[in-house]
Formats: structure tokens, C-alpha cells, sequence
């Protein structure tokens, strides 16, 4: 993690680090849930899917803010 950080900066990312797997967590429930019960609202699923990829994303950005940079 950046060393510049203060402790609460380093406290609000990790805190938006577990909000962000719980929605996606979440995310991937529902998705789940509406192939299980065979939704055919195709673009909802879709949308739910785009945004369980937006938050892996953030997730990932996320986690290499609280990770210290090594130089190999």
C-alpha cells in the first residue's frame, strides 16, 4: 500500500474493498438464482452479468491500492 496513505485512507479502501465483493457476491447469487428458475428476460441477465465484470474490475483496482508495489 502506498505509504503516504493515512490509516484512514487505508481504512475506506479496504472497507470499499469488502462492500464491492458483497455486491458482486450478491450479484452472482441473483444471477444464479434467474438461470436456476429459467428467467428469459435475457437482457436483464445480461446487464447483472456487465456489472458483476465492472465490479471485478474496481475490485481488482481496489486490491492493488492496498498492495505494496514490488520491484523484481
Amino acid at each position: 500500500m502506498n505509504d503516504n496513505r493515512s490509516d484512514a485512507e487505508k481504512a475506506a479502501i479496504r472497507a470499499e474493498v469488502e462492500r464491492v465483493r458483497l455486491e458482486h457476491h450478491d450479484l452472482e447469487a441473483a444471477i444464479e438464482a434467474l438461470l436456476t428458475v429459467g428467467a428469459v428476460d435475457q437482457l436483464q441477465i445480461q446487464r447483472l452479468k456487465k456489472r458483476k465484470l465492472l465490479l471485478r474490475d474496481r475490485l481488482q483496482h481496489l486490491e492493488d491500492e492496498i498492495t505494496p508495489d514490488i520491484i523484481a
